[in-house]
């Protein structure tokens, strides 16, 4: 009996160094040229969430040590349904789509609230403005955009920070927006969003944090390009 544990654990041991070398030895996605840098984009986005099995062992943190953090609620309301239309032909990419014509409605990034009162038997209108929403989590190329890049969701008014980065995320331009459950990250999906980029990270301050992390190779596409390297970025597989 003991000598059959020892066998079964033994090619337990085995099958684990496997399943290692074939994660550490997997190829990277495939390379995509970086978007022209502007402050308006339209870009593929997905969700991640810290419970998925690829992200268990980072718990709820971030790349840079911090906690995820889930985006404030939709500013717009809006006429967005659940409804996702096909945005390519290999049906694994959507886009959210309104139920109606009718325009989504605008949003602010204030919000605005007025109370009255009596002076001297005259009504006095005053009005005050305050920041709304906090920022969410997102994942990227940090080649692309460069960790603390704050952007928001043109369609939904959400703002995020790039604070975390990701495998499937390197020479890849999408960006993987945190949600707080399985169940939000599913109803996103995958979709074509236009954002606008609030603000750039420094991409020297990314540059030197990664430094120190290049023996995995999906870090190390990112420092080549941040580098100016890119054509030894793209031949990396």
């Amino acid at each position: 009996m003991e000598r059959r544990e020892l066998f079964q654990f033994a090619l337990g041991s085995c099958a684990i160094l496997v399943l290692s070398a074939c994660s550490s030895t997997r190829p990277l996605p495939a390379y995509e040229p970086p978007l022209a840098k502007s402050d308006f984009q339209t870009v593929r986005t997905t969700a991640y969430t810290h419970t998925e099995s690829d992200h268990v062992e980072f718990s709820n943190h971030n790349a840079l040590g911090g906690e995820l953090h889930a985006a404030a609620p939709p500013i717009r309301r809006a006429e967005v349904a659940p409804r996702a239309q096909r945005v390519d032909d290999d049906g694994d990419d959507y886009r959210q789509v309104s139920l109606s014509d009718v325009p989504l409605q605008p949003f602010s990034m204030t919000e605005t609230r007025t109370s009255r009162r009596s002076a001297n038997g005259s009504a006095i209108k005053r009005t005050t403005t305050t920041p709304v929403g906090t920022y969410g989590s997102a994942a990227a190329d940090w080649s692309r955009w460069p960790a603390g890049t704050i952007f928001r969701l043109l369609s939904t008014g959400q703002i995020y920070r790039v604070d975390d980065y990701g495998w499937a995320l390197s020479g890849r331009n999408r960006i993987d927006l945190y949600m707080a459950t399985p169940n939000e990250m599913n109803t996103w999906g995958a979709r074509s969003e236009p954002i606008q980029i609030l603000k750039w990270g420094d991409p020297d301050e990314s540059l030197r944090f990664l430094h120190g992390h290049q023996n995995y190779r999906h870090i190390r596409r990112m420092v080549l390009e941040l580098e100016g390297k890119h054509r030894a970025a793209a031949a990396m597989d």
